[in-house]
């Protein structure tokens, strides 16, 4: 039987509006799932099976008005056929704290009960249980882009330059490690909260500076991590209004995100700060930054480490030219968040601030006093930025020996060329 095209390019269409709803819906079906089955792989394998009814139906059916709860309902249905037919002891319905028993009546009712919860509040206890302080960092990050984001381990392994059975490990592992460490899900209270805060904004910042500036690869940047970070930062946002430091990551994010079309020439070449065409960058990412950390600072939260940053970040979006940039400001901050988190990274980043408030030679004076420092040994910013004050004060050898070794230790080819070029000129 033959298919007409235009028969194709409706289910092409289908399946292309299926594909946009899953990257939308998956994170609240797998966290409504588990909340009810305790089970993190087991709520995964049947947010998939809804999936692959919504395949079969909707191309004969059209696309529901509401697809998400669509495929909610058929993910009830999944879970309740899952513990009618599965020989599951009464035992094990007690474990995932239900208190019902398998087959009775009771036991449907109490699993549509438990899908039925508010769904925003299911998506912090999954933000918070895949961030988890007794994962690996990295395990963490990869949990969260799973579950949270939506990525799939192919996604994951070629943003992160990483083969994709390594990232497939990581994420076996970690839902194992959940589950046989019993962690609750849920969101915790007092200072376990605020220490499984710190780790979920840690990811969130980890995932963004990553797609930010790209640590290794042929890329400078990797756009579509930046915009998951800032998405998830936005939900958690949504779902924790009166965090100042949820507020201040987002404000951060935004505001740094919003240069991201400057970044980059026409041939994918680095575009520093300073050369920058800032009719380029985007003002609704900066609108919405500078409200966030408006919200930072109603809630008493402006001298918290993100909420500096993001005042940082904010001095640049300000500034309608970089001439106008209030560096004197910006050097301020840093010295507050150098206060606040101590690091040698911060007072590299002041001397930047320093070189163009006072000159390249008193923030030579501030880096010379640090470039010992064990942590910035193989800190490839170190030279790249010691390279440009030698360079301005006219110590080209010195200046072109710096940019070499800084080119050595960079694993992004991008900032490798552009470093070397450097070295050729200052030469």
């Amino acid at each position: 039987m033959l298919v007409s095209s235009a028969a194709m390019s409706t289910q092409s269409e289908t399946h292309r509006a299926i594909n946009t709803v899953w990257k939308t819906e998956q994170p609240r079906l797998i966290a409504g799932l588990t909340r009810m089955v305790r089970d993190i792989s087991l709520a995964e394998e049947l947010a998939q099976d809804a999936l692959v009814i919504a395949l079969k139906n909707w191309p004969e059916s059209g696309v529901p008005r509401n697809p998400g709860a669509w495929l909610m309902q058929a993910a009830k249905r999944r879970a309740i056929d899952y513990f009618r037919h599965k020989k599951m002891a009464a035992t094990k319905l007690e474990e995932v704290g239900h208190g019902i028993e398998s087959d009775t009546p009771d036991h449907v009712e109490a699993l549509h009960d438990a899908i039925d919860d508010e769904v925003g509040d299911d998506l912090l206890r999954l933000i918070f249980t895949s961030c988890h302080p007794i994962l690996p960092a990295e395990s963490r990050v990869a949990l969260t882009l799973r579950l949270i984001g939506g990525l799939t381990t192919e996604e994951i392994a070629r943003a992160f330059l990483a083969a994709e059975p390594t990232i497939g490990q990581r994420i076996v592992r970690a839902k194992k490690t959940i589950a046989e460490a019993g962690i609750p899900f849920e969101v915790p209270d007092g200072e376990e909260r605020a220490e499984r805060l710190a780790s979920v904004l840690g990811v969130l910042y980890l995932i963004f500076n990553e797609g930010y500036s790209a640590t290794a690869g042929q890329d400078w940047m990797r756009p579509q991590l930046c915009n998951e970070a800032i998405r998830l930062g936005r939900i958690l946002a949504q779902l924790s209004p009166a965090d100042s430091e949820v507020h201040a990551l987002v404000a951060l994010m935004e505001i740094q995100a919003s240069r991201t079309g400057a970044r980059t020439d026409a041939k994918g070449e680095p575009v520093l700060l300073l050369d920058q065409d800032r009719s380029l960058w985007d003002q609704n990412l900066i609108r919405g930054g500078l409200a966030a950390l408006d919200q930072v600072i109603a809630l008493g939260g402006e001298n918290e480490p993100y909420a500096l940053q993001a005042a940082i970040a904010a001095c640049h979006a300000r500034a309608p030219e970089a001439a106008d940039t209030d560096w004197a400001r910006i050097a301020a901050l840093y010295a507050t968040l150098a206060q606040r988190t101590p690091s040698p990274v911060i007072e590299l980043n002041r001397s930047v601030a320093i070189s163009m408030a006072e000159g390249p030679a008193a923030a030579l004076v501030l880096i010379d006093a640090i470039k010992d420092d064990p942590a910035l040994k193989n800190y490839h910013l170190l030279y790249g930025v010691r390279g440009d004050l030698l360079s301005k004060l006219g110590r080209h050898t010195e200046a072109m020996l710096e940019f070499r070794k800084a080119a050595e230790l960079t694993r992004n080819e991008r900032e490798k060329t552009y470093l070397l070029s450097r070295a050729e000129m200052t030469g």
